[in-house]
């Protein structure tokens, strides 16, 4: 059954804490989250809690009950939910269609081995590399891999409440980018928007790290007539040779913190 969102509040500030269940949280989500729910709370405003837990064979139940747990003790307290993701698949399909009706997406036939190794640019450094268009223009074809989004080539820009000012260009910076899967269904990028459109999330804090998914985002949100939320996206925290925390990083776990009879971390605007 999907857990369908309340209707629109009246409320003007709305924010969300949406963990991944695939691993311990550390300290780097610690972070984010502490800057969500201070933005939140300073402003009165609800805050919801979102389990974003579609990859089925990596996110595990326990490990959302975990990461409730794990905010706790960090002192955050959320008013909504909690929602689940792999709950509301209904939602995301109904959105999919809308965006091929509207010829905003198509289907692809690219393994990931052939989108690699015809890559026309670096990516910058984020998870997704630039595809070089290769299925856009062919007629529906034998075996659909993916479907992916239509990317304009033409500027997006916004501004970020914490980095500024922040420019990408279509075709350039990024390509066009996953949104469907037909044996898993919906991408990080669709999902999300969807879901931040129909909880009327107003600002959305999250990590530096996905400035360049902001910028995939919002022709989403374009394409599907929805209002986009305000964006600001915190500093990583790094371990000591400057590399961004992963799950990996099990030393610095909350969960291995709170074993050790550490103090919650508390974190100051940067």
């Amino acid at each position: 059954m999907v857990r369908r969102c309340p209707k629109k509040p009246a409320v003007q500030y709305r924010g969300r804490l949406a963990p991944t269940p695939s691993g311990w949280l550390h300290l780097g989500h610690a972070q984010t989250f502490f800057h969500a729910h201070r933005r939140c709370r300073e402003r009165d405003g609800r805050l919801v809690l979102r389990h974003e837990d579609l990859d089925s064979a990596r996110c595990k139940p326990e490990l959302a009950l975990a990461a409730e747990e794990d905010l706790r003790w960090l002192g955050l307290d959320w008013d909504e939910g909690p929602y689940y993701q792999s709950e509301r698949m209904p939602l995301y399909e109904q959105h999919f269609q809308r965006l091929i009706e509207s010829g905003h997406v198509y289907p692809c036939s690219c393994s990931r081995k052939e989108v690699q190794e015809s890559q026309r640019a670096p990516n910058l450094g984020d998870e997704e590399p630039i595809y070089a268009g290769t299925c856009r223009n062919r007629p529906q074809h034998e075996a659909i891999r993916c479907w992916r989004f239509r990317v304009p080539d033409r500027t997006v820009t916004f501004q970020d409440l914490a980095q500024g000012p922040q420019q990408y260009q279509g075709q350039q910076d990024f390509g066009d980018f996953v949104v469907w899967r037909p044996q898993l269904g919906p991408s990080y990028q669709l999902a999300v928007v969807v879901d931040d459109a129909l909880m009327h999330i107003t600002e959305v804090v999250r990590g530096l790290d996905l400035l360049v998914s902001t910028a995939r985002q919002l022709l989403i949100y374009e394409a599907l007539g929805y209002q986009p939320p305000a964006f600001y996206h915190c500093p990583l925290v790094t371990d000591q040779h400057g590399v961004r925390l992963a799950k990996r990083h099990d030393a610095l776990a909350l969960r291995t913190l709170r074993e050790r009879g550490e103090n919650p971390p508390r974190f100051t605007e940067k």
